[in-house]
């Protein structure tokens, strides 16, 4: 007590003796609350049988002899034997479902009376650990469960949300977007709940995923389709992951990613755990790690080497139009579908689905060279992710000349305004005024507009989204990012554990919320295809901000509130030049979307 008292007078000694003397009581009232808690007698005997490796045969070999001994903290014990046919540093995808980590203290329980099947719980969800489920009438009887008859597109089905409580992580951040009246989820222990662990697996495996709606057709229909990335181990509440998500499922099956080093990479690849994962088809997503500094180029790279193997597969369908006697006027016809619809992930796709079984019948020397390379027939979707220390610093020489090089790739920036996975050191993208690590005493400077900068080039999509904000305005982004045939970049407002948000991290949507209707973060998308319709390209998707609530939306986080305490007379300047920088910001955007074409 003594040497704890000494420390708080070094540390706030300066900040008055009210200070001091209130740490001292914070101290003395803990010490008076300690209780010695006996240690049972029996526990000095106890047998510490340490990691057992199963044999669990349900357990993938891949996760039963590498991943099982990691996590059990004997990787160090494994030959380099075991990694036999793996030289090539490739990692099996979604071993992190096999993880069921159980580490929440409460997860959401599903009131079927109160749920108004819009899906936006799952929308929302950081660690994909709730989803909504079709089923048919005699699936539903036989299950045992809780089913509600569907409604709209669904109504011929019956509509269940399903939970993980050990992929759960205890965020609220369901409950917290749910709009019924009387709310459909509600937050209840974990012990109470694990029944639902054996409903997971037997809806996730006896119903599966049914693709009875457009999933394209609205963030409704896109839920009932799977994830492609799922329990990673971001932080309770993520702000970064319910998009990665959301991409996975609309993309998923054709995505490739790479990612830079970050929060980003972090929570999807580190060994051995891998939240990317494959449907029941065995697609899914290709994911590599490459540096700060040239994550761009290497997503790039991906892009271009696969356009290549594509080029010798549009060669020799031409030759085989050409000369090819074996092959009917119907394959041939197929074959100038697809080099048509090439640069089209969705339409490519439908094109392969019917190329493949023609090209496997003909079985001529041209056929059988283009099944060799059948799986660069879909044109794969090319994302570039990382974090705003990457996108806006490190990395923006990369980005830059990614954006230049008018190559169709995505690059998604998650957008936390500091360096999160490092501790919160400040970035290019940190406002005036907030406070970060190299600026504790608040960034002097304005923000980046990494945006408008993008947007110079003319034939760069470029879009500012807030998941929070608009669920819609994201899912038309997304969408027609992947469409547009050139670059694409996505900037995503992304509430951190960084920020220190006021009611924590089960707020992370309604801050994203809060953050647009102040006018702190702007929605707006620039699609240079609309020029060509003589439409301004430019669109301002979110309202006349609300610029009375600018400063209360500062002061419920502790990057900002910690400067008022600490430097009143500074805070108050460069609070007003964070709203002046905003204003100024949001105008120039008003005058773009005004602009006659």
């Amino acid at each position: 007590v003594e040497e704890m008292k000494h420390a708080i007078l070094k540390s706030y000694g300066k900040k008055g003796e009210e200070i001091v003397n209130m740490n001292y009581a914070a101290v003395d009232a803990g010490g008076d609350a300690v209780e010695k808690i006996e240690v049972p007698a029996e526990w000095a005997s106890i047998e510490d049988k340490g990691f057992v490796q199963t044999s669990d045969a349900s357990r993938p070999e891949f996760v039963r002899s590498i991943v099982d001994p990691i996590n059990g903290l004997k990787g160090d014990d494994l030959p380099v034997s075991a990694f036999n046919g793996r030289e090539d540093g490739t990692w099996d995808n979604g071993t992190a479902a096999w993880e069921k980590r159980g580490i929440a203290v409460n997860v959401p329980e599903w009131k079927v009376e109160n749920c108004i099947q819009c899906n936006q719980c799952a929308y929302v969800c950081p660690h994909a650990a709730i989803r909504p489920f079709l089923a048919t009438e005699e699936e539903a009887a036989a299950s045992g469960l809780e089913w509600k008859q569907g409604l709209g597109e669904t109504k011929a089905w019956k509509f269940r949300i399903q939970v993980s409580p050990l992929d759960c992580v205890g965020c609220n951040n369901c409950v917290d977007v749910c709009p019924a009246k009387e709310k459909a989820l509600v937050m209840k222990p974990l012990e109470s709940q694990m029944p639902q662990a054996a409903n997971w697996t037997y809806v996730t495996e006896k119903i599966g995923y049914k693709q009875v709606v457009d999933k394209t057709k609205s963030v409704k229909n896109l839920q009932f389709a799977q994830p492609l990335f799922e329990f990673s181990g971001a932080c309770a509440g993520c702000g970064e992951t319910p998009y990665i998500k959301a991409i996975s499922q609309l993309f998923g099956d054709k995505m490739m990613v790479a990612n830079a080093t970050g929060c980003t990479s972090i929570y999807s690849g580190s060994a051995p755990s891998t939240p990317y994962c494959t449907n029941d088809k065995g697609q899914g997503p290709a994911w590599a790690n490459s540096l700060f500094e040239d994550n761009a180029e290497f997503g790039l790279g991906m892009h271009v080497g696969v356009e290549k193997l594509r080029n010798r597969i549009q060669e020799t369908m031409e030759a085989a139009i050409a000369s090819c006697e074996k092959c009917s006027d119907e394959l041939k016809g197929v074959m100038k579908e697809w080099i048509e619809a090439r640069g089209s992930s969705s339409r490519s796709a439908e094109v392969t689905a019917r190329l493949v079984p023609m090209l496997e019948a003909c079985g001529c020397d041209y056929c059988k060279k283009i099944l060799e390379m059948k799986d660069w027939l879909v044109k794969k979707s090319q994302w570039i992710i990382g974090g705003d220390g990457w996108g806006y610093d490190i990395g923006f020489g990369g980005v830059d000349h990614v954006l230049a090089s008018g190559e169709d790739v995505n690059i998604l920036v998650v957008d936390t305004e500091v360096y999160s996975n490092t501790g919160g050191q400040s970035s290019k993208s940190t406002p005036v005024g907030a406070v970060a690590k190299f600026a504790s005493s608040g960034k002097r400077i304005r923000k980046k507009d990494l945006g408008a900068i993008a947007m110079t080039y003319g034939y760069v999509y470029v879009a500012q989204v807030s998941i929070g904000a608009s669920q819609m305005q994201l899912f038309n982004v997304l969408k027609e990012a992947e469409a547009y045939p050139g670059p694409s970049l996505v900037i995503a407002y992304a509430p951190c554990i960084n920020h220190g948000i006021k009611g924590g991290m089960t707020r992370t949507q309604t801050v994203g919320k809060q953050a647009v209707e102040c006018g702190y973060w702007h929605l707006w998308h620039y699609n240079p295809q609309l020029e060509a319709e003589g439409k301004n390209p430019f669109v301002l998707d979110s309202k006349e901000p609300d610029w009375s609530k600018f400063r209360d939306f500062l002061m419920k986080e502790v990057r900002y509130t910690s400067l008022q305490k600490a430097f009143p007379a500074e805070a108050a300047e460069l609070f007003e030049a964070a709203e002046e920088n905003a204003k100024w910001r949001y105008n120039g955007y008003v005058r773009l979307s005004k602009q006659e074409y």
